[in-house]
């Protein structure tokens, strides 16, 4: 059997989601608009955090990378997908492949530990909120922020390398969407036990670690809540996590189920709908999570335009 790792001489084909041109029009549609409101929603948070001076906290800092981060790779991936779906070219060189995938581990990476990063600033705010100012440094921010690249670089090199290194055999199909690591595993003609061992430590030390954070910041949380006296001062308390909380659950469920179990359970269609879901429709839901759900974006929205507005008039 011919095999080969070459770079110059082959591409990879990604065979998408379906074969059906029908479908293949219906989702191009739907992934296109999906991928319009993931721009818009995300670049206008991150304006609506630069231009507003009252969302220049610690908590608007970290949402503005986190909608930065979310913007990156859906656009690592969703262009792609695009063109996969709106015309008959489904190759991907192999350079290309191997970026795409390092670009999509890069900030999978990042944004786990900077989900992390925020579940520890709501942990200050409301379990110590006379420090806050203190604790939630610039520096520390700085440092968190730094710490969440870090980490998706670290996790990134190290998959991209190990799966460089693999010899695939004459089949060069990729049954998925996008370059993602278990599909391409299936192609190696090589033992992946190894690779497949140190994506899954890899993968789930990052995981948990963050979950770990997540986990004891809100059980501080809830600690804390239960303690005040005044439903209003509860609700008040709960509200500015609760958007946090439920970005971390949608993010978090998606990637345990596609990543962090055997490998004799994957299903390549409840995956591939997986993938959707974090690598397409989650990058959009998060600024409609964080809007939508909170009243202080909601009221520097209406500050932002009424500054906007008056400034013209005055013209």
């Amino acid at each position: 059997m011919r095999t080969w790792n070459n770079t110059n001489d082959h591409d990879f084909l990604l065979m998408g989601l379906t074969d059906s041109r029908e479908i293949q029009v219906a989702l191009s549609t739907l992934f296109l608009l999906i991928y319009l409101i993931t721009v818009l929603g995300n670049l206008g948070m991150i304006m609506l955090i630069h231009l507003d001076l009252q969302l220049h906290t610690p908590m608007y800092f970290f949402l503005t990378h986190l909608s930065f981060i979310d913007l990156s790779y859906s656009s690592v991936i969703t262009p792609k997908t695009l063109e996969n779906l709106l015309t008959s070219t489904k190759n991907i060189s192999f350079l290309g492949c191997f970026t795409q995938l390092y670009f999509f581990v890069l900030f999978a990476g990042a944004e786990i530990f900077l989900l992390s990063a925020m579940g520890y600033d709501r942990y200050v705010a409301i379990c110590n909120p006379l420090q806050y100012p203190v604790i939630m440094s610039s520096r520390l921010c700085w440092t968190l922020l730094a710490g969440s690249y870090m980490t998706g670089i670290l996790d990134s090199s190290v998959n991209v390398i190990c799966m460089s290194r693999l010899t695939f055999c004459n089949s060069n199909i990729i049954h998925h969407f996008f370059c993602d690591i278990t599909p391409m595993l299936a192609l190696s003609c090589t033992d992946t036990s190894g690779i497949e061992l140190m994506v899954f430590v890899l993968a789930g030390s990052t995981l948990m670690m963050s979950l770990i954070t997540i986990a004891m910041s809100y059980t501080s949380i809830l600690s804390t809540i239960m303690k005040i006296k005044s439903t209003s001062g509860k609700q008040k308390a709960f509200s500015t996590c609760a958007s946090h909380l439920l970005g971390v659950t949608v993010f978090y469920g998606t990637m345990i189920f596609t990543y962090l179990k055997p490998k004799k359970s994957y299903s390549l269609g409840k995956d591939q709908v997986a993938s959707v879901f974090y690598t397409i429709v989650i990058p959009m839901l998060n600024p409609l999570i964080y809007s939508l759900r909170n009243k202080e974006v909601k009221n520097a929205f209406f500050r932002v335009m009424h500054k906007s507005a008056s400034s013209r008039q005055t013209k």
